[in-house]
């Protein structure tokens, strides 16, 4: 049976060899008929997006609000207007000021103002989509997305603040919630796709990361258990004046090898180093203590208080062991499982075409070396006007043609470059590519320009050797070694007579690196010579050395200016990763990592951003230490402290400091050290080891 043919397009199901379906006996033909007509989708056009019916059960399809309100929100430009909103909360989330017993100051109390825009504009972008996706019902729903939900419950937080605020219910920190304002720039994240790859990356690996992190639990928790059975309530005895029963400024703990002064005895009560805050009093502290000891950060200091305490015989090996089998090997178990999850990650970008992708682009960068190569190459060629040698084409009539002409020539220009290749082996004779084969006799001008030009290609073939010989590859090695060696000589008030030294070794330097410079672009031509990205960097440092020399010559430059300008010479050592391969492929393999990793890069700032405003929020103007550098009192500070602890340097000292804030571990310090805990393991452990994990 032909199928129905409806205003000239065959019905699909019939057209495709399927059945028609029949109701009754009876062909379905008619019935189909009685229904609506269906749009038929041009082959290769994108499909449709299918979305909810009915969004919160009010707004149809074809309902015009809803159908703007989509356009509005799939709009590139209110899209880029989201994202500035972002950025402006941002930094208005930078500038604030924290201050001490929650006083306040008129640029705190304008940014509280501006907080109401940006509060009405988010939650403005979340109804808006909401209307145009629906809610959660269907599967593409505005809450069916994960970085939705993100969003949704940052700007639901921020509303339910700013209600508090208004209500003024009385015993609820409403501060205290609106300290989960510094979420809004992970926002940033649903909104630059790059960043979302990265994340999605780091989420899959934190399965096999969660089987680590039961392991290092398991050796914190024995440890702590041995750590209590041996050592508890050892650090509280410390030397007191027999006299005034008063402990030193910076009391030590004794009992065991350290002894106390002449005047003093040591007896019971001290709270402990650390504010008490490091022992083995408890398990909650002796798992702090040991995790403390297995980041490397304090470990001796415990080690040596022991020994004060209870004398120095076999506690080394509770430590040693501890420090070995913790931090040595179960904590660098998390490298090895992020360098196994994108060691896959990168397999299957292999396997998605991305690999062939970046090799295509190789590939192409190396045909076109090649191909410079060899048009170096045939430049190179003698040239010979010997008729008699000549390679011999019968054009007929066309020989007085001039256009005719013009294409045989540069159409037998490769051809004579081949068969001079492989042919004229006995006899280098060759056809000039520029011959005339018209006949047409030739000017004393063409006569003088042949020459020049054989002149030159001799040249720049000469000058191409002496750039690749290895008289210059020792030559340019013992230049830059030589240049290290003085640029090192220079000192604090060193004598005028080193000062001129430096300066004609500077200007004989100068001179010779370009020299090469200009060897080099005049053996591969100046378009040649820019295609190696080696070749641009040294363009660079040579041109900024001749600067540098002029401006320092000149006095054009402030001292602190003149000093930068110095550091350049400095770039000069890069040199030698032209001619040393194995320096040279480590220099390329560091460049290759860099590129690889600006989006985690860009990752690492925004967790650097986030828990710096985190920290002002809970911990600004509340240290006690004063002369403390590492604080959250400016947002400056706080993002350079929180670098610190990403780096390890101090974190535990920081972290004690952030306790006492709260009123001790005793206190509500012993939920502030979540805090640092969070940011230590997630900043240090997981994301810095990111990088560790794609440089390998």
């Amino acid at each position: 049976m032909e199928p129905v043919v409806e205003n000239g397009l065959k019905d699909p199901a019939a057209a495709n060899g399927d059945a028609v379906p029949l109701q009754n006996g009876v062909d379905a033909a008619p019935a189909e008929a009685a229904e609506p007509k269906k749009t038929v989708r041009r082959v290769g056009a994108k499909p449709p997006v299918d979305r909810d019916p009915y969004a919160l059960w009010v707004f149809g399809l074809k309902n015009p609000v809803r159908k703007k309100l989509i356009e509005i929100v799939e709009w590139k430009i209110f899209e880029g207007f989201i994202l500035l909103a972002i950025c402006g909360t941002c930094l208005c989330l930078a500038v604030f000021q924290p201050m001490p017993n929650g006083d306040t100051t008129a640029v705190n109390e304008f940014l509280e103002e501006i907080e109401i825009i940006f509060t009405v504009t988010f939650t403005s972008e979340c109804m808006m989509k909401i209307i145009a996706y629906g809610f959660i019902l269907h599967q593409n729903a505005y809450l069916k997305n994960t970085w939705n939900i993100l969003d949704f419950t940052i700007v639901m937080i921020g509303l339910f603040s700013a209600l508090l605020a208004v209500i003024k219910i009385e015993g609820v920190n409403v501060k205290a919630l609106r300290a989960f304002r510094v979420l809004r720039p992970l926002r940033l994240l649903s909104s630059i796709p790059s960043l979302q790859i990265v994340i999605n990356a780091i989420l899959m690996a934190m399965i096999p990361l969660f089987n680590i992190m039961l392991l290092v639990m398991f050796v914190i928790i024995i440890y702590a258990i041995i750590g209590l059975e041996l050592f508890s309530g050892i650090f509280h005895k410390a030397c007191f004046n027999a006299i005034t029963d008063e402990m030193p400024v910076e009391p030590t703990p004794c009992g065991g090898f350290y002894e106390c002064p002449n005047g003093t005895i040591c007896r019971e009560y001290w709270e402990g180093p650390q504010y008490g805050i490091t022992n083995f009093d408890n398990i909650g502290q002796s798992m702090l203590t040991v995790f403390q000891c297995i980041t490397l950060e304090g470990w001796t200091d415990m080690l040596y208080w022991v020994h004060d305490s209870q004398g120095r015989t076999w506690q080394w090996f509770y430590f040693v062991t501890m420090v070995v089998l913790g931090s040595f090997f179960v904590m660098n178990l998390i490298l090895g499982v992020l360098s196994g999850e994108f060691s896959k990650e990168r397999e299957k970008a292999q396997s998605r075409g991305d690999f062939q992708k970046l090799r295509a682009k190789q590939q192409m960068d190396e045909d076109l070396q090649g191909y410079l190569d060899w048009i170096s190459k045939a430049e190179d060629l003698e040239p010979v006007n010997d008729p008699s040698n000549a390679l011999k084409v019968d054009v007929g009539k066309s020989k007085n043609d001039p256009v005719v002409m013009g294409l045989l020539k540069s159409t037998m220009f490769p051809l004579q470059q081949v068969l001079e290749a492989k042919v004229t082996s006995e006899n280098p004779n060759e056809v000039a590519p520029d011959y005339d084969l018209s006949g047409a006799p030739e000017t004393f001008l063409q006569t003088k320009m042949k020459q020049f030009e054989k002149w030159n290609r001799k040249n720049r073939r000469t000058v191409k050797y002496i750039c690749k010989s290895q008289f210059m590859f020792w030559l340019i090695i013992t230049l830059v070694f030589l240049n290290t060696c003085v640029l090192a000589t220079e000192h604090h008030s060193q004598p005028e007579w080193l000062d001129e030294f430096q300066e004609y070794t500077n200007l004989f330097f100068v001179i010779l690196f370009t020299g090469e410079m200009l060897m080099k672009m005049y053996a591969l031509g100046f378009s040649g010579y820019m295609v190696s990205l080696f070749n641009r960097f040294d363009f660079f440092v040579v041109l900024s050395s001749i600067l540098e020399y002029v401006l320092v010559k000149n006095e054009l430059v402030p001292p602190v200016g003149l000093s930068v300008m110095r550091c350049i010479r400095l770039l000069r050592g890069f040199k030698v990763t032209k001619y040393w391969s194995a320096m040279g492929n480590l220099v390329k393999s560091l460049v290759n990592s860099i590129s690889s990793i600006v989006a985690l890069l860009v990752l690492l700032v925004l967790f650097i951003f986030i828990f710096a405003l985190l920290g002002m929020q809970l911990f600004g103007g509340k240290f006690l230490i004063e002369g403390s550098r590492a604080t959250f009192d400016s947002f400056f500070q706080a993002c350079f402290t929180v670098f610190q602890i990403l780096t390890g340097e101090d974190w535990n000292v920081v972290m004690y400091d952030g306790i006492q804030a709260y009123g001790g571990i005793k206190g509500l310090g012993s939920v502030a050290l979540i805090y640092f805990l969070f940011l230590f393991i997630a900043g240090n452990f997981i994301l810095l080891n990111v990088f560790l994990a794609i440089a390998v």
